[in-house]
């Protein structure tokens, strides 16, 4: 896994950390989505956003998506119930991540766009509960 970031709330930036307890049924510990009800973790891919840095002519920084998890390359699971294990905790897809409003004002104009789908990522449910580190493998489960 490439990166981790946490946001403690709304419209506040992410943070970069090494690590995260990750709650199963919960979400990650001090992340704004800990305690919804099936948005736990979002993941995404470095590839992806790449992809997406090309299409806006600028990098993207990967705290600036407003994505938990940013995974070394994809693709990723998009299919509802799929499942991917990063370190010690099993996750299962929710949804395919839309872009967030924020965005455009943290990445510049026309970053929803390039980070639309199949780029934006994936949302998930933490079906198991541990520690998720950067440089944890993920593989498909």
């Amino acid at each position: 896994m490439h990166s981790l970031h946490v946001a403690p709330g709304r419209r506040l930036p992410t943070k970069s950390v090494a690590s995260v307890e990750a709650e199963a049924g919960v979400g990650l510990v001090g992340d704004r989505y800990h305690g919804a009800k099936h948005r736990h973790v979002t993941v995404q891919a470095l590839d992806d956003l790449e992809a997406a840095a090309e299409a806006l002519g600028r990098p993207v920084d990967p705290g600036l998506t407003r994505r938990s998890v940013t995974l070394t390359h994809g693709p990723l699971p998009t299919r509802p119930g799929e499942r991917l294990r990063i370190g010690e905790v099993e996750l299962e897809v929710v949804r395919i991540a839309a872009p967030c409003r924020l965005l455009d004002d943290w990445l510049g104009p026309g970053a929803m766009t390039a980070l639309r789908s199949p780029r934006g990522g994936t949302v998930f449910r933490l079906l198991s509960s541990g520690t998720i580190r950067v440089g944890d493998a993920a593989v498909d489960g």
